[in-house]
């Protein structure tokens, strides 16, 4: 029984950082137990579901090593392919890039990271809610009590291992989106502007429909409600919509340090989300790889835990910090009228946009 077991790590949330840190430390032959209040992970969906492609990430994050022992997304998880990225002003004019994507159906996606996790040994405890930490143990809102030797706050930015122990604000975005049947073309599609003041709106295609929505940041919306500007957005495109979902994104990057202690947080609790373009499933599997095989080598040699930020920064440091600061001028831009916004998208600003974009120093020349 579960409440019995002295674990060596339990870690809160099971989506794409805790799942992934679960089959990077049980691989090595440590228990682990998951616990999620969903069941199944996954659903509700969350997210626009698009990802790169394995050799989109090694062009974007150079210094992540082994991406393709890391993504192991299957055809079944994969519901349709992009190879063009138009980023589209308030005039409708696109710029065209080329870029490798995957829209993914995110639902199998995170399930197949549960089976990749359950088939190296750990154990998943769903449809159960943590109502506290302390020291080794953690409380579930049924009463039931856990222990292990590591926690980890996989929970996304409301945490309850964050919550309680670390203090960082983050910059929470809201965001609204529908899936919607119907027919639409093979590029993805983000749009800037007053039409999402503060963020941006999108369009993936997937196979016969496409998810839509956008995120925004309150301050720069003028008294209109997200509720309004999605709908708004929304009508644009033809289809019957099918899904209707909601969430939010942390977007000011990685907090200031993930470890306390034996307590470490991964993913989107830690702020593993690229501000300048909204990027979290993947940069949430690497942070969660990396947590996992810190942990195995802290239970096995005693390496100490602080390491995990050391290999993050090293991986991921560079990408962060050009995403930080491409969102921080971005916050500005696009405080500007749509009518400067169309005349800043043009032919000769076009390889520093996609710079921002793609979380590269702003003045690196680089193919699009």
């Amino acid at each position: 029984m579960v409440e019995n077991e002295f674990w060596d790590v339990i870690i809160i949330g099971g989506g794409p950082a805790g799942s992934t840190t679960a089959r990077y430390i049980s691989k090595n032959g440590y228990k682990v137990l998951v616990v999620d209040g969903r069941n199944p992970i996954g659903s509700p969906l969350q997210c626009g579901e698009l990802v790169p492609t394995n050799e989109e990430m090694r062009r974007l994050c150079p210094d992540v090593p082994d991406m393709d022992d890391l993504f192991r997304t299957s055809d079944a998880a994969i519901s349709r392919r992009t190879e063009e990225m138009h980023l589209v002003p308030p005039s409708g004019k696109p710029l065209r890039y080329k870029f490798e994507g995957l829209i993914l159906n995110r639902v199998k996606h995170d399930e197949e990271l549960v089976d990749l996790a359950k088939l190296n040994g750990a154990k998943y405890l769903l449809g159960e809610r943590v109502l506290e930490v302390e020291g080794e143990y953690v409380t579930l809102k049924g009463g039931m009590k856990l222990r292990a030797k590591i926690i980890v706050g996989a929970g996304g930015h409301n945490d309850p291992l964050r919550k309680k122990f670390w203090s960082a604000k983050s910059l929470n975005i809201p965001v609204k989106f529908v899936l919607m049947d119907g027919v639409f073309h093979d590029s993805v599609e983000l749009h800037f502007g007053s039409i999402a003041p503060g963020g941006y709106a999108w369009m993936f295609p997937k196979k016969n429909g496409a998810n839509i929505g956008l995120g925004i940041q309150r301050s720069f919306s003028k008294g209109k409600s997200i509720n309004h500007l999605s709908e708004e957005f929304i009508s644009n495109y033809a289809g019957n919509i099918t899904f209707r979902g909601a969430g939010s994104l942390p977007m000011s990057g990685t907090i200031k340090s993930f470890v306390k202690g034996n307590y470490l947080l991964v993913g989107d609790s830690a702020g593993m989300v690229l501000p300048s373009n909204g990027a979290g499933i993947t940069i949430a599997m690497v942070g969660g790889r990396i947590a996992g095989q810190v942990i195995s080598e802290h239970l096995s040699l005693g390496v100490p835990l602080i390491e995990y930020e050391r290999r993050w920064n090293n991986q991921m440091g560079k990408v962060m910090r050009n995403s930080k600061r491409a969102f921080k001028l971005g916050s500005i831009i696009f405080r500007l009228p749509d009518w400067i916004i169309n005349i800043l998208f043009n032919r000769f600003t076009k390889p520093f946009i996609w710079n921002a974009i793609t979380c590269r120093s702003f003045f690196k020349l680089s193919k699009y």
